[in-house]
């Protein structure tokens, strides 16, 4: 991938050519330059882990009351579930019974 010299916007490549598509700027294609880049092309999909049955979810955990099985400590964490300008909701899952809800559920 190359970003044009003059606007910063990306750049296409035309036979030996790259051409900005914004401003209309050309440089001049460099082999040696492009054999470095990392394509999507050139990489390998990993193995998907299943870490569903995990016993630590990576998520810090607060006091927090859980309504299923009164239990008081839960996973957290964050996530925008409405208009970008909206705050994010913050949703908890219970250490022991792993029931999920949200911190405005009541």
């Amino acid at each position: 991938m190359e970003f044009c010299d003059d606007c910063g916007s990306m750049m296409k490549t035309e036979g030996d050519e790259w051409i900005c598509g914004s401003c209309g700027f050309t440089k001049i294609r460099d082999e040696a330059k492009e054999a470095a880049m990392v394509t999507t092309e050139g990489q390998t999909e990993s193995e998907i882990v299943d870490i569903s049955d995990a016993e630590d979810q990576g998520l810090p955990t607060t006091n927090a009351a859980c309504p299923e099985c009164d239990n008081d400590r839960a996973h957290w964490y964050m996530q925008q579930i409405r208009a970008a300008d909206e705050s994010e909701t913050r949703f908890f899952i219970c250490t022991e019974c792993e029931h999920k809800w949200r911190e405005d559920d009541h």
